[in-house]
C-alpha cells in the first residue's frame, strides 16, 4: 500500500521540484535580460550631434595631417592636383614647342601650394561644423556613411572656398606657383593664331584643395560609422556603436 502511494505521489513530487527550477531558471533569465537592458546604450539628440561633430572634426585633422606634409597632395593620386582641365588645350600646346618641363613646374608648384595652405583649412572647417543646426546633426547621424561629409560639403563649399581662396593665393606665391603660371601663360598667348585665355588659377587649386580635404573627411567619417576601432571616444563609442 505505502509502495502504491509513494509511486502515486512521485510524478507530482517530480513536477513540484521541475517548477521550481523553471521559475528558478526564468528568474535568472529575467534577470539577465534586465541587465543587458541596461548595459544597452542609449544618446540623447544632443549626444549624437556632438558625436557627429566630433567626427567630422576628427576627419579635418586627420586630413590636415595626411595633405599637408610633403608630397600630401603631389604623390596621392586620388587628390593630387592636375593642371586644370579648361587649359588643357594650353598644356598640348605648350609641349609642342619644348615647355613641358615648365608645365611640371606648375603642376608640382600648385600642389605644394595646397600642401602649405591646407594647415589653414582646420578652423575654417571647425567654424562651419560648429553651426550645424541640432535637427541636421540628428538627421545626418541616422544617414548613409557619408552623410555628414556630404551635407558640409553642400552647406558649406562656396563659404569656404571664399575664405579659403586667399590663404591660397599667399600659398601661390609663397611656393612659385604664380611665377611659373604667369610665366607659361605669356608663352602660350604669344603663340600665334591661339585663343589668349587665362584660368583663375587660385580659384581652381582653392577648390581643388577642398575637394582632397573633402574626400579625406568622408574616409574618416565611414571608418567611423563602421569601425568601433576608430571610435577613440567614450561619445562615439555610445552613439556610433548603439
Amino acid at each position: 500500500m505505502k509502495l502504491l502511494i509513494i509511486t502515486l505521489l512521485l510524478p507530482i513530487f517530480i513536477s513540484a521540484q521541475s517548477w521550481k527550477d523553471i521559475k528558478k531558471a526564468a528568474g535568472k533569465v529575467n534577470n539577465e535580460i534586465k541587465n543587458a537592458t541596461k548595459k544597452v546604450k542609449t544618446f540623447t539628440e544632443e549626444e549624437a550631434a556632438s558625436a557627429l561633430k566630433q567626427t567630422l572634426n576628427k576627419g579635418v585633422e586627420n586630413g590636415v595631417n595626411i595633405l599637408s606634409v610633403t608630397d600630401g597632395f603631389y604623390k596621392n593620386e586620388k587628390v593630387k592636383i592636375p593642371f586644370p582641365p579648361e587649359a588643357e588645350n594650353i598644356k598640348k600646346q605648350l609641349k609642342k614647342i619644348g615647355m613641358g618641363k615648365e608645365i611640371d613646374k606648375v603642376i608640382l608648384s600648385i600642389n605644394r601650394a595646397a600642401e602649405d595652405a591646407i594647415v589653414s583649412a582646420g578652423p575654417i572647417f571647425s567654424n562651419a561644423i560648429k553651426k550645424m543646426t541640432l535637427v541636421d546633426a540628428i538627421s545626418i547621424v541616422k544617414g548613409h556613411n557619408t552623410a555628414g561629409t556630404d551635407y558640409l560639403y553642400t552647406h558649406t563649399n562656396s563659404a569656404l572656398i571664399n575664405e579659403f581662396k586667399p590663404i591660397i593665393k599667399s600659398s601661390l606665391q609663397k611656393v612659385n606657383a604664380t611665377k611659373y603660371w604667369k610665366s607659361v601663360m605669356k608663352i602660350y598667348n604669344k603663340i600665334p593664331f591661339v585663343k589668349k585665355i587665362n584660368p583663375d588659377l587660385e580659384f581652381y587649386v582653392t577648390q581643388k584643395t577642398i575637394e582632397g580635404l573633402f574626400s579625406v573627411l568622408a574616409k574618416e567619417e565611414i571608418e567611423i560609422r563602421k569601425n568601433p576601432i576608430k571610435r577613440t571616444t567614450d561619445l562615439l563609442k555610445k552613439v556610433f556603436g548603439s
